[in-house]
């Protein structure tokens, strides 16, 4: 079951009337944390306010957004999770499917959409795209979901 996080951040920075959404899948909890830790600083340093809502796992996320976007004003969403290979083919079905529902959402309802969901092979290769040799992939879905909600508005 979705839960909104009772201890919500707000930005710190620049005032802004921009107000975004941040779903975490909680299935890889160290992961997890980092992944958020790294949106949430983007969005801090913007000075955007965003409210975090907290899903199982991955497959979880697109419709959470959905629902939230239903129920509240958001200027864009920020996906945050991590999908690990396993032995069976539920690794495809997750990832794809996330992806998917991410992408219509996006294109269907004109949602602004940062995916920072990892699909990897090891935990490893999930810590190294958390602030290694590959970057940190929650502050770049963060930066994703701004681009393309300030994009939306300015051709608005």
């Amino acid at each position: 079951m979705a839960k909104k996080r009772a201890a919500t951040r707000r930005g710190t920075g620049k005032p802004s009337k921009m107000r975004m959404l941040i779903v975490e899948a909680r299935y890889y909890d160290a992961i997890a944390d980092k992944l958020l830790k790294g949106a949430r600083g983007v969005l801090d340093e913007a000075g955007v306010e965003y409210d975090v809502v907290t899903v199982p796992g991955a497959l979880e996320i697109p419709a959470a957004i959905a629902i939230a976007c239903d129920t509240a004003s958001y200027a864009g969403a920020v996906a945050l999770g991590c999908v690990i290979e396993g032995e069976t083919y539920h690794f495809e079905v997750v990832s794809n499917e996330s992806a998917r529902g991410l992408m219509e959402l996006a294109l269907h309802e004109r949602l602004a959409i940062g995916n920072g969901i990892l699909t990897v092979d090891t935990e490893a290769q999930a810590l190294e795209r958390l602030g290694g040799a590959h970057g940190h992939k929650g502050a770049e879905a963060a930066r994703a979901a701004l681009h393309m909600a300030r994009l939306k508005r300015d051709l608005s």
